[in-house]
């Protein structure tokens, strides 16, 4: 079925919006989703016309919320066939958007919450208590598999907390430690596992589902950012790699909004002029999308090449800037 867009709005929605029905002149037709976003337009936030890849599935936000209800809950496959969930369907869909199934997910929940609330100071005999373990020795079996030591051994900075994050392109990955924002990528199966893979190698963290006090301002100005805005965002940082990486990453982060640089600029500005070549691997390597902007480099012919998320996203986010970039003064 056809979505409607609307070309003074700017949004795209399904047949028989309001909001379509409203605003019948200066309107296109586009066969999906991914075809009106990379030409510019922004999903409707009434009838939310993104089609199955993009968004979220339904069931979702109302079993991540039974987990955050009780998070010392220990779940099997009974008690999601319960809510009407195919439990192998589930376990696959984790397996694609986060790398581990639904139970891990759940089990690394009340680890990483146990773990919180060691280092605020709470015995551990009582983290175990409050989170579900059956012992106090289950529970160092399991925090020692996943952590590599044992609870006492275990410092804040040897965690990054994972979630997701909406957006107009579709669910983000965002990881969080203390020190900054270290991992924003887009949640799709063979993109994010490489990611934390690298990430993991690089840090020496390991990873766990949960909530942290910097993840609301990435949502906040992640949003700003989608709506034109935010030009700038002001996060927090944890990006370590080889220092000829991180001068390519900083280039980056200068580039203006709205503005595109090639991969021949950023080599010069680093003062590599000849290392074109490794100045795309370095921008492949970035591991925080959209904030350390890499979609605003193309090829010296001004042809859009090279993006992980998919060169329709980065079509979008260049569309978007540059629509805003107009107000410029």
């Amino acid at each position: 079925m056809d979505l409607i867009a609307n070309t003074r709005s700017g949004i795209f929605c399904q047949p028989g919006c309001d909001e379509a029905s409203r605003q019948a002149d200066g309107q296109r037709q586009f066969d999906s989703a991914r075809d009106a976003l990379a030409a510019g337009f922004r999903p409707c936030k009434h009838c939310k016309p993104l089609q199955s890849g993009f968004a979220d599935p339904d069931w979702l936000e109302l079993l991540l919320g039974d987990v955050e209800a009780d998070p010392a809950r220990r779940w099997h496959d009974q008690d999601l066939e319960t809510m009407g969930l195919d439990a192998a369907a589930v376990r696959r869909w984790f397996m694609a958007n986060y790398g581990f199934t639904f139970h891990a997910y759940a089990r690394l929940r009340r680890l990483g919450l146990a773990l919180r609330q060691i280092q605020q100071g709470m015995p551990v005999n009582e983290a175990v208590t409050a989170r579900g373990f059956e012992s106090e020795s289950s529970f160092r079996e399991a925090f020692t598999q996943v952590f590599g030591g044992p609870p006492s051994a275990v410092d804040r900075e040897s965690s990054i907390w994972l979630d997701r994050v909406a957006t107009p392109l579709g669910s983000m990955i965002m990881g969080v430690q203390d020190s900054g924002l270290c991992l924003l990528e887009f949640a799709e199966q063979g993109l994010l596992d490489a990611r934390l893979s690298s990430l993991r190698q690089q840090m020496g963290r390991v990873f766990l589902p949960g909530e942290h006090p910097q993840m609301q301002q990435v949502r906040r100005q992640l949003d700003g950012y989608f709506e034109g805005s935010l030009r700038q965002f002001s996060l927090p940082l944890q990006a370590p790699g080889t220092a000829f990486q991180e001068a390519a990453w900083d280039a980056l982060r200068q580039i203006p909004y709205g503005v595109m640089r090639s991969y021949a600029d950023i080599a010069a500005v680093i003062g590599h002029p000849d290392a074109v070549r490794a100045v795309g691997g370095a921008i492949g390597d970035n591991r925080i999308a959209i904030v350390t902007p890499c979609h605003r480099v193309v090829a010296s012919d001004g042809e859009l090449t090279g993006y992980r998320g998919g060169l329709w996203r980065k079509e979008y986010l260049l569309a978007l800037e540059q629509a805003q970039g107009f107000h410029l003064t």
